[in-house]
């Protein structure tokens, strides 16, 4: 099991490294010497707990704290505020910002190993029953629920620098059908194969599959260009034709096939994260409508729609 990240956060040099010296040969440390740097390595490293400072210059801890808790991709990150102060009024404060605890200054070695051990913990029971309840249990993928979060979030990052990003929906072809002729557990066994092939063809590290619900499945591309998603919608479309699956009620193909749609758009501030998906099952649609096992993609921006197909045999 691979260590969990402390990011240590101080104006002072010397207490950085009486808390680096408590928890290093537990934990991978890094650590930040003012609000805005803890920020940004924050946002980086996405450590397992923060041990925030209250008082510093400029950016003060209360304020750290504020804005990882409003941060969709930090928020469920433990903060621990370390401070001399013992005003009541000034823990009430962090915790009602988020804050788990409060450890005081000046540090006393086995209090903090403690109580960072029991965060540290809490968090990874937590992580392990959240990503339950964002994984498909049939296909190790995401689910509908975490694909959905999961686009709201990169949306958000990416309107910032205005870059693209692109969604792909893909949907068994003849599915009932498939059902009826050979039973349930196939159909079962049908999508998690067709489900492993989708993670052999989204090779990023930054994509994300999911099962998006029944037969139908979909992609997250971050940072996909209308070429780069099309090249993926390809790759998935070879990776399901060579699984080789028979399918003898198909009425394009004597083996299981996908019909898919494709959406790109560069992030912008009125995009709103919901009308790739909508864009990408218009797109879906339109690949049915075509006859099936073809893949229909489209490019889109805040006024327009422009919408081309690629025929299953070009």
């Amino acid at each position: 099991m691979s260590k969990a990240t402390i990011l240590i956060v101080d104006d002072e040099i010397s207490n950085i490294e009486i808390m680096n010296a408590v928890l290093e040969d537990d934990y991978e440390i890094c650590f930040a010497t003012s609000g805005q740097q803890a920020l940004d390595i924050a946002r980086t490293v996405q450590p397992d707990l923060i041990l925030l400072d209250v008082l510093m210059p400029g950016i003060d801890g209360f304020e750290v704290c504020r804005q990882i808790k409003a941060d969709i991709m930090l928020v469920d990150i433990p903060i621990i505020f370390t401070t001399g102060l013992g005003d009541t009024e000034d823990e009430m404060r962090g915790l009602s910002l988020g804050a788990i605890d409060y450890v005081t200054k000046p540090i006393q070695p086995a209090i903090l190993r403690a109580r960072v051990g029991n965060h540290v913990e809490l968090k990874r029971l937590r992580d392990q029953l959240a990503t339950l309840a964002v994984t498909d249990a049939l296909t190790g993928l995401s689910n509908r629920r975490h694909m959905e979060r999961s686009l709201q979030a990169e949306s958000a990052r990416l309107t910032r620098t205005g870059e693209w990003m692109s969604v792909i929906m893909l949907d068994i072809d003849f599915f009932k059908q498939f059902n009826d002729t050979y039973g349930h557990p196939a159909g079962d066994r049908c999508i998690a194969m067709v489900g492993a092939a989708l993670t052999r063809a989204v090779k990023r590290a930054t994509d994300l599959p999911a099962r998006y619900g029944g037969e139908e499945f979909a992609c997250i591309l971050p940072g996909a260009d209308p070429q780069g998603a099309e090249l993926v919608a390809q790759e998935i479309r070879l990776q399901i034709q060579s699984l080789n699956i028979p399918h003898a009620q198909s009425q394009v193909s004597p083996f299981i096939t996908v019909s898919i749609g494709v959406a790109s758009a560069r992030c912008h501030a009125d995009l709103p994260a919901e009308l790739w998906m909508a864009e990408a099952d218009r797109q879906l649609y339109a690949s049915k409508q075509r006859g099936r096992d073809c893949i229909t993609t489209s490019q889109f921006d805040a006024q327009t729609c422009h919408g081309y197909s690629l025929a299953a045999n070009e």
